[in-house]
C-alpha cells in the first residue's frame, strides 16, 4: 500500500461503524466509507462536527449541518490548492488519497523535463475535478482534461487558477470513450496518460458503461494513443473487489510492446486511530527504470 501522508490542510480523526470523521482545514465532516466495516464509537455524537452526509433509505442522501461554515473553501497540497465543497453523493470535490499518485507523476515528469525533454503531453480521461491534471501541469506538462460533466471541468479550471496554472490544461467535457476514438482517427499521441474511470454510468445516448465489460479494450484503444515514449500509464479505480493486480495484468497485457515496467498497489490515508484507510486501487506502467526508481522512492 502506498500512503497519502503528506497532508497538512486534511485528516481522517477516526473510523467506526462505516463512517469516517474528516478535517478538511477548519472544516470537520462525517462521511460513510464502504471500507468501514468495524465498529466503535458513535462518531456523530462528537462535538465540533459541521455537516454529516445521511443517506436515504431511498439511495441517495444529503448533508445534516450541524454548524455554519463556508460554502466552499480552499485547502493545500504542498504548491497545489483545491476548492472544497460538500456535494452530492457524500463527495467533497476531492480524493486525498490520490496525492501519492500526484507526487508520483510530478516526480516522472520533473525529471523527465530534467533530462531534456521539453513538451510532455498527458491526457487525463474521467478527470473530474482536476486533481491529477494541476499536479502534472504545476510540473511542467501539457494537459488535456477530459470529463463528460460540465460541472467538474469548470472546478478544475478553478483548482488550477488557485494553483497558479493559467496556461497548459486544456479542457474537454465529453464522454471519454468517444473522444479517445476520435484522437485515434486524428493520430494524436500523448506521452501519459491517467484515468480513474466510474464503476458504472450512462451516457447521454443511453451507452452503458460497466467497468468489468469495458474496461480492457478501453485500455487497448488508449494505447493507440501513447507515443513512442512513454513516461507513465496510470489507472485507478475505487471499484470494490476490482484488485490491483487485476489492474496490473491489464497494463501487462496491453502495454506488452513498449519497455517498462508495472506496479499496482493499494492506496490509503492514515487515521489518527493509528490506522490506515484503504481508499482504492492503482496500476502504474513507467517506460524506464529510471522513472520506476522515482516512483518506488
Amino acid at each position: 500500500m502506498k500512503i497519502a501522508d503528506g497532508w497538512q490542510d486534511y485528516k481522517i480523526l477516526a473510523t467506526a461503524n462505516g463512517m469516517k470523521l474528516e478535517s478538511w482545514k477548519d472544516v470537520i465532516l462525517l462521511r460513510p466509507d464502504p471500507q468501514v466495516i468495524w465498529t466503535g464509537g458513535e462518531l456523530s455524537a462528537r462535538g465540533g462536527i459541521h455537516a454529516v452526509y445521511r443517506r436515504s433509505d431511498k439511495g441517495g442522501g444529503g448533508w445534516e449541518i450541524r454548524k455554519s461554515f463556508p460554502s466552499e473553501w480552499v485547502i493545500s497540497y504542498r504548491d497545489l490548492k483545491f476548492k472544497i465543497k460538500p456535494m452530492g453523493f457524500k463527495h467533497t470535490g476531492l480524493f486525498p488519497e490520490q496525492a501519492v499518485n500526484w507526487d508520483a507523476m510530478r516526480s516522472v515528469i520533473e525529471r523527465a523535463r530534467s533530462d531534456g525533454r521539453d513538451e510532455i503531453k498527458v491526457l487525463n480521461l474521467f478527470a473530474y475535478t482536476g486533481g491529477a491534471s494541476v499536479a502534472c501541469a504545476k510540473s511542467g506538462a501539457l494537459v488535456t482534461h477530459v470529463d463528460a460533466a460540465k460541472g467538474m471541468v469548470e472546478r478544475a479550471g478553478e483548482n488550477a487558477r488557485l494553483s497558479g496554472i493559467e496556461s497548459g490544461i486544456r479542457y474537454i467535457v465529453d464522454d471519454c470513450m468517444k473522444f479517445v476514438a476520435r484522437e485515434i482517427r486524428r493520430g494524436n499521441r500523448y506521452d501519459a496518460i491517467i484515468m480513474d474511470p466510474p464503476s458504472y454510468g450512462r451516457g447521454p445516448g443511453g451507452e452503458t458503461w460497466k467497468i468489468e465489460d469495458n474496461l480492457f479494450a478501453f485500455v487497448c484503444d488508449c494505447v493507440k494513443l501513447l507515443s513512442d515514449n512513454p513516461l507513465f500509464f496510470l489507472i485507478n479505480s475505487y471499484t470494490t473487489g476490482l484488485q490491483p493486480t487485476v489492474l496490473k495484468n491489464i497494463l501487462t497485457l496491453t502495454l506488452k510492446g513498449f519497455d517498462g515496467e508495472v506496479e499496482a498497489y493499494e492506496v490509503g490515508i492514515p487515521t489518527e486511530e493509528g490506522i490506515c484507510l484503504p481508499c482504492g486501487a492503482s496500476g502504474i506502467f513507467f517506460g524506464s527504470r529510471k522513472s520506476a526508481s522515482i516512483l518506488r522512492s
